[in-house]
Order: C-alpha cells, then sequence, then structure tokens
C-alpha cells in the first residue's frame, strides 16, 4: 500500500548506535574541501600549510606605550651605559693623540709625494712606466740634496759654530747705544747674558735646556734620523701607488656618485701637489737671493762669511706660511745691525722690496693651478695647526684649507643651491 508519509517515499530509520555520527560542518564551508576526503582536498591542504603566518601587529604598528623612557630604566643600566660610553670615548682620544707623530708624518709624506707627482707625471707622459719614473724622480731628488749637503753643510756648521762664538761680543756692542747702556745699568740684563754665552759650559747647559742631557739628545738625534728614513720610505711608497690610492677613494663611494667623487679627488691632489711644488720653488729661490745679497752688502765687514747659515735659516721660516718670510726679515735684519746701522738697513729694504716682489709677482704666477686660499684662512689654519701640532702642523694647514675649501665651493655650494 502506498504510504502517506509527506516527506517521500524512502522509509526513515531511525538513528542506531552502531552507525558513526558524522560532524556538522560550519555554516558556508565546503563538504568536498575537507580533509577526510573530495577530490580537492589535497589541494586545499597544500594551501592552508603554505600560507604566511600573519604579521605580529607590536612590531609592525610600535605604540608609544611600548617605548621605555630612560627614567624607567634601572639606575645601574644607566650607569654602567654612561661610564663605557665615556671609557670607550676616552680610548679613542688616547689612542687618536698618541698616534699624533705617525698621522702627521704620513701626511708629510703624503704631501711630499703629491708635490713630486707632477715630475714622475711628466717622465710617464714620456712613455716611460711609472714604477721606473718614480725611481728616476727618486734618484734625482736624493742627488740635489746630497749635492746641496756636500756643498753647503760643511761651510754652513762652520759658520753657525762662528757665530756662536762671536755672539758675546754682538751683544756686548749693543752697550755702545746710551739707552740700552743705561737699561743694562738698571736691570743687569745684558751682562748676564754676556756672562752666559761667554761661559764654557753653555753649548752643554743649553743642551740639557732644549733635550734634557746628553741621553735626551741622543734620543732626539735617533728620533730625527729614524723618522726621516721613515718618511722617505713612505714618500716612495705613495708616490708608486698614487693612482691606486685615488681608484680606492673613489670606490668608497656610490656607484652613481663615483665619476663625482673621482673628479673631486684628482682635482684636490692635483692641486695640493702643484702648491707644494710651487712652495719648494718659493722657497729655493728665497734662499738663493738672500745668499747673494748678503754675498754683496757683507763683503767689507765680514757678514758674507755667514750667508750660507742666513739662506739657511731664510729657508727655514719660508716653509712657515703668512708669517715666516717677515721673521726671516727680522731675524737677518738684527744680524745685519750687529754690524753696522748701513748694513741692517740695506738687509731691511733689500729683503722687504724681494718679499713684496715675491707677494705680488713669483707667487701669484707659481701658484696660478692651485687653490686660491684666502689670507684670513691661511691665518686661521696656522695657527689652529701650529697649536695642535706645532710647527708641522702649521706647514700642513695651507693643503688641508685647500682641501676643504675646494670641497666647500664644489660640494657644500651646489648642494645648497639646490635646495
Amino acid at each position: 500500500m502506498p504510504s502517506n508519509d509527506p516527506a517521500g517515499s524512502q522509509p526513515s530509520n531511525p538513528p542506531s548506535s552502531e552507525q558513526p555520527t558524522v560532524p556538522q560542518q560550519p555554516v558556508g564551508s565546503n563538504p568536498t574541501a575537507t580533509d577526510s576526503g573530495g577530490p580537492r582536498a589535497w589541494l586545499q591542504r597544500w594551501r592552508r600549510i603554505t600560507q604566511p603566518t600573519p604579521p605580529d601587529i607590536d612590531a609592525r604598528h610600535p605604540t608609544s606605550s611600548d617605548r621605555k623612557s630612560l627614567l624607567s630604566r634601572s639606575p645601574l643600566n644607566i650607569g654602567f651605559f654612561l661610564a663605557a660610553g665615556a671609557m670607550i670615548a676616552y680610548g679613542l682620544v688616547q689612542m687618536i693623540t698618541s698616534l699624533q707623530s705617525v698621522v702627521l708624518m704620513v701626511m708629510l709624506s703624503l704631501v711630499i709625494a703629491l708635490g713630486l707627482n707632477p715630475a714622475v707625471e711628466w717622465f710617464h707622459r714620456r712613455g716611460i712606466r711609472r714604477g721606473l719614473c718614480v725611481l728616476i724622480v727618486g734618484l734625482l731628488v736624493m742627488f740635489f740634496v746630497g749635492l746641496a749637503f756636500w756643498a753647503v753643510l760643511p761651510p754652513a756648521i762652520a759658520q753657525v759654530t762662528q757665530l756662536f762664538q762671536n755672539l758675546p761680543g754682538f751683544v756686548r756692542d749693543l752697550l755702545d747705544n746710551p739707552q740700552i747702556y743705561a737699561f743694562n745699568q738698571e736691570t743687569g740684563i745684558i751682562t748676564q747674558i754676556v756672562g752666559m754665552l761667554s761661559s764654557s759650559d753653555f753649548i752643554s747647559e743649553l743642551v740639557n735646556w732644549a733635550f734634557g742631557g746628553v741621553v735626551g739628545a741622543t734620543a732626539f738625534i735617533t728620533n730625527l734620523v729614524f723618522s726621516t728614513i721613515l718618511t722617505i720610505v713612505l714618500t716612495i711608497y705613495f708616490l708608486a701607488t698614487l693612482p691606486t690610492i685615488k681608484e680606492v677613494f673613489s670606490t668608497l663611494a656610490p656607484a652613481s656618485r663615483r665619476p663625482r667623487v673621482k673628479y673631486l679627488v684628482n682635482e684636490i691632489l692635483k692641486r695640493i701637489g702643484n702648491y707644494v711644488s710651487g712652495l719648494f720653488l718659493v722657497v729655493l729661490m728665497a734662499a738663493t737671493y738672500t745668499a747673494i745679497v748678503i754675498s754683496i752688502i757683507g763683503f767689507n765687514n765680514g757678514m758674507r762669511d755667514y750667508a750660507l747659515a742666513l739662506a739657511a735659516v731664510i729657508m727655514l721660516l719660508y716653509f712657515v706660511p703668512l708669517v715666516g718670510s717677515t721673521l726671516a726679515i727680522i731675524t737677518i735684519s738684527i744680524v745685519g745691525f750687529s754690524y753696522s746701522p748701513i748694513t741692517g738697513v740695506l738687509c731691511l729694504i733689500l729683503l722687504f722690496g724681494y718679499q713684496q716682489f715675491d707677494a705680488y709677482f713669483i707667487e701669484p704666477r707659481i701658484y696660478s693651478k692651485s687653490v686660491q686660499v684666502p689670507s684670513i684662512a691661511i691665518i686661521l689654519g696656522a695657527i689652529s695647526g701650529g697649536a695642535v701640532a706645532g710647527m708641522m702642523g702649521a706647514i700642513l694647514a695651507v693643503p688641508v684649507m685647500a682641501a676643504l675649501l675646494l670641497l666647500y665651493r664644489e660640494v657644500l655650494i651646489p648642494h645648497l643651491d639646490r635646495v
């Protein structure tokens, strides 16, 4: 008989405890995507396994509450942090201070190498290998320096010795002036100076005062010889590897800026080299002129016996920027006045005239290819370099100021114009 069940013709079987209960799927889920079956179940599992882990919300969006204030830290941590920083800073300062002489030696060698590089480049443009060019220039420099020492050093030592022997007489002659004689009667300073200079122990006392004894003088001479040899070796090394040094500086910059950095490095090194080469030429011309002038005006009074010694003084003082020539003129004029007023006046006029000729005619033409450094920058650089590293710092101040001014003109000003 037909069934009266409106649900359909299939009989409804009551659930049996022997049949497993199928868990219900969540609303909106695909029953074919379950792990238990379905044709694409493996693909769903693969996608679920390979999905990236969602990022940490706190790491992606830090809040102000997560930042710790310095006041919330432990006093022990703060104290240890500050003490460690102070110790590291003090150690760096001490290391730089202890390496000051080495840094100055390296800078001096590099500056000398840049000054000799134009001669090396001149030989290199003739088709000679750079190593052989460095050897030729080094041998030429050693030959001329050795020739100068062989020709100048023995008479200069003799003249300096004679100058020290006659120095008490020069000071004693000052008492012929009535004003100085009256001043000496009141203070007795001139008499004490004459007695000190006339003492047989003057040289030993001078050595003790300058070097702290014979041991100090020996150590000073040893350090001087060692520094000279090391400077020569470093200069030859810098001359031989100068192109490599330029490449190293240029590769430190990003690839997009390397052409600009390479241009700046070449320009700085070239201009410093031109300045140093010109400085050597200016000093040599000034020393030669001084030796000739003293030999002429001191022909009758014996001052020409000190021509080479005073030319050596000129050569040393002319390396000091801006004020060296003035100090040289004053020193030589004092020696001239010790002979006669006419000799002193002639020394003052002739050397002062050459100084003006050198400042307005010689140096502008020699330094035409180098960086033009303003006088105020030279003064500040010389004072700062002298305060930091003495005479060596004052000599190296002008090349450093030249490099800084070139960077200021070529880098900082264009950057400020673009802002």
